[in-house]
């Protein structure tokens, strides 16, 4: 218990960004109406299944069309 309390200033700011990624993420892919490859429901599977930075990441490089 020690050692998560060590590490806890360092998880809470990690945690707010992972959310806060996931949320400008699912925003993005909910306002938007074209996509590089895939399609909406795909991308939002993969933002909230691969939530922790990966999903998020994966769609900002493959999925988001400028």
């Amino acid at each position: 218990m020690d050692k998560f309390v060590e590490i806890l200033p360092f998880l809470i700011p990690l945690a707010i960004a992972q959310f806060a990624l996931l949320g400008y993420t699912l925003y993005h892919i909910l306002t938007h109406k074209n996509y590089k490859r895939g399609n909406r429901t795909l991308w939002l599977i993969i933002a909230i299944i691969g939530m922790e930075f990966i999903g998020p990441i994966l769609y900002f490089l493959l999925g988001k069309e400028d």
